[in-house]
């Protein structure tokens, strides 16, 4: 990768998004382009990623990463900023204990971990030809294999209610919709020098259960025997941005710890349903306003 490569990093003021920033920024040949939502956690890892590397660069953009307009607003900004972007990390998500309902009609967990991933990197595609040999990673999980049934195009705009147990059949479905538009994404775009791939973090005890009052404990508990350990998650994100052997792959799912390729659950591996989400997508943010 080029010296002084400009990588993006949405959700990087904490979890896994800002361990992987404060690693880039450690090894000093990255420009670090970050969302963030709270300018007082923005300038918090700043600091954080300044302690490790007081040269680093780092610039932030801020906006509602569950309100497309703003995703939209965020990718033009940083497109007018940085006409060349080396790699994109879709990395921010929420696991939501209750539907909520953004204020552009959509539920809140589907916007937050696959539309606005999406959405701009449909946005930033111009950016990252720019580059030629550029690179797209997406935060997916092996929550995916507990998905419940896949019903598209309906489940892009579901807003049933749900409780805290109903939640993860609902956030599985979130990351096997990542899953499939990674391998989408990869077909598409095969012929522009980019690479897609998305990868299993594991389980991480980072930014656990943020809406369980006894997520703190938990978290404490869970770092005490060693389970959950984020740098493990971090770690295979940094590897397939800076790798050589993962730009020469597309489309790939990989692990955490061993970064080998995970056969994805059904129907994430399925060609016609990688074609079916995508096109239900495209139709959805059009009737939004979001694409021409």
């Amino acid at each position: 990768m080029s010296k002084s490569a400009v990588v993006v990093i949405t959700g990087a003021t904490s979890g896994l998004g800002q361990l992987v920033a404060i690693e880039l920024g450690r090894r000093g040949c990255f420009d670090l382009v970050l969302t963030a939502r709270s300018k007082e956690r923005a300038e918090a890892t700043r600091k954080k990623i300044e302690l490790v590397n007081a040269s680093a660069k780092v610039d932030f953009f801020y906006g509602d990463l569950s309100v497309l307009k703003d995703v939209q607003r965020i990718g033009s900004e940083i497109t007018a900023a940085y006409p060349k972007i080396d790699v994109l990390l879709n990395n921010a998500g929420i696991h939501a204990f209750e539907q909520r309902i953004t204020s552009e009609g959509l539920p809140e967990m589907i916007a937050i971990n696959y539309l606005s991933p999406w959405l701009l990197t449909y946005t930033l595609k111009p950016c990252l030809q720019n580059v030629g040999k550029a690179r797209v990673v997406n935060v997916a999980s092996e929550a995916s294999r507990r998905h419940g049934v896949l019903k598209l195009p309906e489940d892009l705009t579901d807003t049933t209610p749900f409780n805290a147990r109903g939640s993860s059949p609902i956030y599985g479905k979130t990351k096997l919709l990542n899953i499939m538009f990674t391998a989408e994404l990869a077909k598409r775009w095969s012929d522009t020098g980019i690479s897609v791939n998305a990868l299993n973090p594991g389980f991480n005890v980072s930014g656990l259960g943020r809406e369980l009052w006894f997520a703190p404990l938990l978290e404490r508990l869970l770092k005490f025997f060693r389970l959950g350990d984020p740098r493990r998650g971090a770690d295979i994100i940094t590897r397939l941005i800076v790798e050589p052997e993962y730009h020469k792959k597309t489309g790939g799912y990989f692990n955490v710890r061993t970064g080998k390729s995970i056969k994805p659950v059904l129907p994430g591996s399925d060609p016609q349903m990688q074609q079916k989400l995508w096109k239900a997508t495209e139709e959805l943010l059009e009737q939004k306003g979001f694409l021409p």
